[in-house]
């Protein structure tokens, strides 16, 4: 069974053509648990959010701030498995019609099975793989398999990233180019700089593939900022950080929801 690049590349075109940037949304999976988690990405989409990254929940992330870490510690003493993501992937593709992404560190599908994880993604509806410290060079089984059953392989570009280097990754990247809006980890930050939009000409200037922007975003205001120049905005933190002030998991998908709503707005310049 083939996955959704296809549907993910049609959606992020279409916002394009509506003259705006798509939302991307991330959530862990599990989280509060995995139940929980669907009912939260369900949410995410309903409030307006165009794609959602699930994240598979890692004891030792290096790219996730304090807020998403103590999400996925949630949900990993829940006992989450490979299987709850795949699982969370199916009902939120199924449920909604749109595409999913999984965001993962390298080593769980390296332990569980590049073929057997392209293939269960693939098979779940997803979309393809966010893949933060996987270097490209290294990355040609991945590819080849994800290129076999029809998902994006998606990197992560930095401020840091020479010219060249920056040409290598968006040579052989898919569906879009992550970009880091700054150094550092994860989290919701009063500005998102200038550091992002210079990131995004210069990614763009190697490539004709989106270039969406995240780290950072958390309110309308800086969604529409990042919207002027980028094709689309992703936001975690913030929505992982209302679910964990909620009074409730009710509350949690509940705010999710609203963020949602108001971000969308944001991507439209309508906040």
């Amino acid at each position: 069974m083939s996955g959704n690049i296809r549907l993910l590349s049609d959606t992020l075109a279409a916002a394009k053509a509506e003259g705006r940037a798509a939302l991307i949304a991330y959530l862990p999976a599990g989280f509060p648990t995995v139940d929980g988690g669907i009912e939260a990405i369900k949410a995410a989409f309903d409030g307006g959010a165009d794609i959602v990254e699930v994240g598979l929940p890692h004891s030792d992330p290096v790219l996730d701030g304090p807020v998403i870490q103590t999400a996925d510690d949630i949900a990993l003493r829940g006992g989450v498995k490979i299987a709850d993501v795949m699982r969370t992937v199916r009902e939120a593709h199924t449920a909604t019609g749109k595409p999913v992404l999984v965001m993962t560190y390298w080593n769980p599908i390296d332990r569980y099975g590049v073929e057997r994880f392209t293939a269960e993604l693939a098979e779940a509806g997803g979309a393809g793989c966010i893949l933060p410290d996987l270097p490209v060079q290294e990355a040609g089984l991945w590819r080849e398999h994800a290129e076999k059953h029809g998902l994006a392989t998606v990197f992560v570009v930095a401020p840091s990233s020479k010219d060249a280097r920056l040409a290598e990754i968006t040579k052989v990247g898919t569906g879009f180019v992550y970009a880091a809006s700054l150094m550092g980890v994860t989290g919701t930050r009063a500005s998102v700089g200038a550091q992002a939009q210079d990131l995004v000409e210069r990614t763009r200037a190697t490539t004709d593939t989106p270039v969406c922007v995240g780290l950072g975003v958390s309110n309308a205001h800086q969604a529409a900022e990042v919207a002027r120049f980028a094709d689309g905005v992703i936001v975690g933190s913030a929505f992982v950080k209302g679910m964990l002030d909620a009074p409730d998991d009710a509350a949690g998908v509940e705010a999710v929801r609203v963020l949602a709503g108001e971000l969308a707005k944001g991507v439209r310049g309508q906040a």
